[in-house]
């Protein structure tokens, strides 16, 4: 524990938030419920009211805090939302810290624990894997050297004022009066935790990019479609961008060649027809299944098994990640738009954002408000929204002149390189380059130690030496005559701009402080990693868009779809995008601005951002409902813009149904769940019996004609089939078929029916005798050979399929009962004891939504229908009234389980709600419940 700081508690000497005394009363009950539950259990006498309620947080009196240069006031509402009031910059960081640590070290412990490859440390062996992984990629010794030599000094001063809050917070304190699970930790080990750190908060940003890294999996993905469909199938998989039907993000300006700028106006950047702009159609597909002048894919002939086994290896491997790393499925993403005066009731701008994320306990968003008193060159902030628990600052939300938000770009930013090993080297054109290596040393919590060597290319770490299959079968890996001779095998690297250290810390402190466009744009320049679409309103009524962001260059044949060869200097990066360069929209004509994963920009743009957008069906339905409410002059509410938020209608419903009530189907029962489809207004509410049938309809069609022709190493693990064999199964039975059992987890499985399978399967449907839509007959249920045939059968299966999960009366269906959100604390809530689980853990909640919806409930179809992302916090921001703003998060503040705070929001989150966003001096005021004052 750190030695300069000390803490001295005065005063009242609250035990929890400012919850009703017949909430807390409610409270005491339940946990004398669950210790009577628990109390036969082993360790269960250990477990008392005291023990859940030694580390809840005091939010009442005082407390001396050593470092403050004067007081601080902490005020919490009734949500247990605080807000900080400093006179300096310094003191307004180390209160940061200091509060974030009361409601979330642990969370804040665990994440720098995974950032650094540490997690053995707390969890024991079970996490060496992780570890090894992390380690080699490097997270926190990037973290370092962006503090040690990228970072302002500013910035550097206010990430030690943190540290300092925190460690002020951990003086004195053991690991059960910081956070529950630590009590339950020290049924296993010893475990305690240490000194925070400034890199520790900059190596979460880390994890931040990893999550929103954009299109590795579908490169690996790409890769292994190879050993089942040649390059017309896989290009039927990864269609071409719809900008004929699905707006891009900047709509007016583009790209000025004379000048090598993007202009914000002048032209229009509509796009006509379905070319092949975004980079995924045809070619992309083809590169892997023939190869490519150059001869550089594995797999372009002969047994192709080796590659196809090494990718298959990084795939466990990033399944097995922590889930606070991310799901990064694809359909996850976020929502943001921003409407001008011109077209809201108020007659100033109004700004709406709810990232997707996958579901965590505690939320991964912690909403603060951080004041300086009198804003001055001292104390410079006066800024409040959603902050990372670990991490001065806010990430979204709005100051005193400006208000932003935040969605993924989809820009790729990540290439796997094939990389050919030799001895102590790798091959870069004609020479043999040794590696760079350093050696780490995993600490395991009740074992020994264990030892890796971490081996960097030119191109980047070798992920592939962290799995004993991928060092095995990168010495079998299959190429094309045209690369050089295997030697001692091959390897896969990865290339990330995430491992070069840089300036995204500072661009979040300049983001909090700016106080118009200029300030913006400035600011964001900044935000190198990871780059992400940067929505702007301020209260002077403009508007604007800006993608910042570390973006490569890449040579003419390498588009970043599928695996380079890192032998083949014409397959490195050759540079950045130029800031000038990059997109940008300010006041565009048509008054508003909407991101939601889309392209951000027209096929006229001379760079490849990505060849794998996400296909517009969230971000035109946003286009919609807002051309709905403006036309005739129509304005836009607060409230309007929360129910937009909540839409729930199907884009893949509006096509198929009509086309599902033309088929004829015999059986009454399946005819009986056919007629819910009628009359339906496409809408997935959680009680509608309509959207159950018509999503399990969705997810048969899908498995029927894509899931059982797509490679096992896609496919759901444990989910076997018999199909024919090729290379890389096994042998044959009597009739010539092999038996394949799937082998990806099933939040991560394909088809996962996002809005890439939606332009999938809307490209094919005027093509009825497509070989998809071909399926074998199985039992009693019939087989297909043509697009209605299969929609029958799949009609058929949903109707059964329901029957078993939801019961033969229809009457009783619903879609909620199948789409249910479980929340599980990420550690000890998925991994720890049966009891530990029952105390930590939450939910089900029925939910409405779905896939590429903007109520972006996800779920995997080849999984089943659970839902495995959410909307992690939705806000919308009032730039006439900044009080009238709104907002909720998917948890609550609290991290303690059994604090009033852990789920109070999640329940109006559910329904579509948003709490009062108090911001004034006079509204924060006006909703405290609870006043900490901090005292040097």
């Amino acid at each position: 524990m750190p030695t300069d700081t000390t803490a001295a508690s005065t005063g009242q000497q609250a035990a929890g938030t400012s919850g009703r005394k017949k909430g807390r009363k409610g409270r005491l009950i339940v946990l004398v419920l669950v210790l009577a539950l628990i109390g036969g259990v082993a360790y269960g006498a250990y477990w008392s009211v005291s023990t859940v309620r030694a580390s809840f947080p005091q939010t009442k009196g005082s407390i001396t805090l050593a470092g403050l240069s004067g007081p601080v006031d902490v005020r919490r509402d009734g949500y247990g939302i605080p807000q900080i009031y400093a006179s300096s910059d310094e003191d307004l960081f180390m209160a940061q810290g200091y509060v974030q640590a009361q409601d979330r070290f642990y969370e804040m412990d665990v994440r720098r624990h995974m950032t650094s490859g540490r997690l053995s440390e707390m969890f024991g062996a079970g996490q060496v894997d992780n570890d090894a992984f992390l380690r080699t990629l490097g997270w926190d010794r990037v973290a370092k050297q962006e503090y040690e030599e990228k970072l302002s000094p500013a910035t550097k001063k206010y990430l030690q004022a943190y540290a300092k809050g925190v460690n002020a917070y951990l003086e004195g304190k053991e690991g059960k009066d910081i956070s529950l699970e630590y009590a339950a930790l020290g049924f296993e080990n010893d475990y305690a935790p240490g000194a925070w750190t400034p890199v520790d908060s900059v190596a979460w940003l880390k994890a931040m990019a990893w999550d929103l890294r954009g299109n590795m999996q579908d490169e690996i993905d790409r890769a292994l479609l190879t050993s089942r469909l040649g390059p017309k199938q896989i290009a039927d998989l990864y269609p071409s961008y719809p900008y004929s039907r699905n707006k891009p993000v900047v709509q007016e300006g583009g790209y000025d060649e004379g000048s090598g700028t993007f202009e914000a106006a002048g032209g229009s950047g509509d796009g006509e027809g379905e070319g092949d702009g975004s980079g995924s159609g045809e070619g992309a597909g083809s590169e892997l299944g023939g190869g490519t002048e150059g001869g550089t894919e594995a797999g372009a002939e002969g047994d192709a098994s080796g590659f196809e086994s090494q990718l298959t290896g990084l795939q466990r491997v990033l399944e097995d990640l922590p889930t606070a790393v991310g799901v990064n499925g694809d359909g996850i993403g976020s929502n943001s738009w921003v409407v001008s005066g011109d077209h809201t009731v108020s007659g100033k701008p109004l700004l709406a954002n709810d990232p997707h994320l996958s579901a965590s306990l505690p939320s991964v968003w912690y909403q603060m408000g951080l004041h300086c008193r009198s804003v001055s060159d001292n104390c410079r902030y006066d800024v409040t929204g959603y902050t990372f628990a670990g991490m001065p600052g806010v990430i979204i939300g709005h100051n005193q002149d400006i208000a932003w938000g935040l969605t993924n770009s989809g820009v790729d930013v990540t290439d796997l390189y094939l990389e050919k090993i030799t001895g102590d080297g790798y091959q870069y054109g004609d020479k043999v380059v040794p590696f760079e290596t350093r050696e780490e040393t995993i600490k395991v919590a009740g074992g020994a130690s264990r030892k890796i060597v971490v081996r960097e290319t030119n191109n980047g770490p070798l992920l592939s030496d962290r799995s004993d299959d991928l060092v095995k079968t990168g010495k079998k890996a299959a190429v094309d005559s045209a690369a050089p001779d295997r030697g001692d095998g091959y390897a896969v690297a990865l290339r990330w701009t995430a491992l070069d250290p840089g300036r995204t810390m500072d661009a979040v402190f300049a983001i909090n402080r700016a106080k118009d466009w200029d300030d913006f744009r400035e600011a964001a320049e900044l935000f190198e990693v990871p780059s992400q679409n940067l929505v702007y309103a301020d209260t002077e009524d403009h508007i604007g868009y800006t993608l910042p962001g570390k973006i490569p260059t890449r040579a003419e044949k390498h588009d970043g779809s599928v695996p380079a060869p890192g032998w083949d200097p014409d397959y490195e990066w050759t540079g950045w995008v130029d800031q000038d360069e990059l997109p940008y929209e300010f006041d565009p004509e048509r008054g508003y601005i909407v991101t939601a994963n889309q392209a951000v920009v027209d096929e006229d743009y001379p760079y490849t951002l990505t060849t794998d957008w996400g296909y517009g069906a969230r971000s035109q339905r946003i286009n919609d409902l807002i051309q709905s409410k403006i036309k005739d002059g129509g304005k836009i509410s607060t409230d309007d813009m929360r129910q937009m938020q909540l839409d729930n209608s199907s884009a893949i419903a509006k096509l198929l149904v009509p086309e599902l009530l033309k088929i004829d189907v015999d059986d009454p029962h399946v005819r009986e769940a056919q007629k819910l489809l009628e009359g339906w207004d496409y809408t997935q509410d959680a009680d509608s019996a309509a959207a159950a049938y018509f999503n399990s309809v969705w997810r048969n069609i899908l498995k029927l004609s894509f899931g059982h022709k797509l490679p096992k190493e896609l496919r759901v693990k444990g989910q076997c089939l018999w199909v024919e064999p090729v290379n890389t199964t096994g042998p044959a039975d009597e009739a010539g078929k092999v038996r394949e059992c799937g082998q990806r987890s099933a939040s991560q499985a394909q088809p996962d029916g996002g809005d890439r399978w939606f332009e999938v399967v809307r490209r094919l449907m005027a093509d009825e005798d497509s070989e998809w839509w071909t399926t074998p007959k199985r039992g009693t249920r019939p087989g297909a050979e043509n697009r209605d045939e299969l929609f029958k059968r799949a009609l058929i299966d949903a109707r059964w399929e329901l029957t078993a999960k939801l019961g033969k009366d229809i009457d009783s269906w619903s879609w909620g009962r199948l789409h249910r959100l479980f929340l599980d604390n990420q550690t000890l809530g998925s991994d720890g004891p049966g009891f530990v689980k029952y105390v930590l853990n939450r939910g089900p909640w029925k939910l409405g939504g779905g896939e590429a919806t903007v109520n972006a409930t996800g779920w995997n179809a080849s999984g089943g229908y659970g839902v495995v992302w959410v909307p992690s916090m939705r806000m919308v921001v009032n730039l006439d009234d900044l009080d009238k703003s709104r907002w909720i998060n998917l948890t609550g503040a609290s991290g303690h389980a059994y604090n009033a705070h852990y789920v109070d929001q999640t329940d109006k989150w559910a329904e579509g709600e948003l709490l009062e966003w108090s911001y004034s001096e006079k509204a924060v005021e006006d909703s405290t419940t609870d006043t900490l004052v901090l005292k040097p």
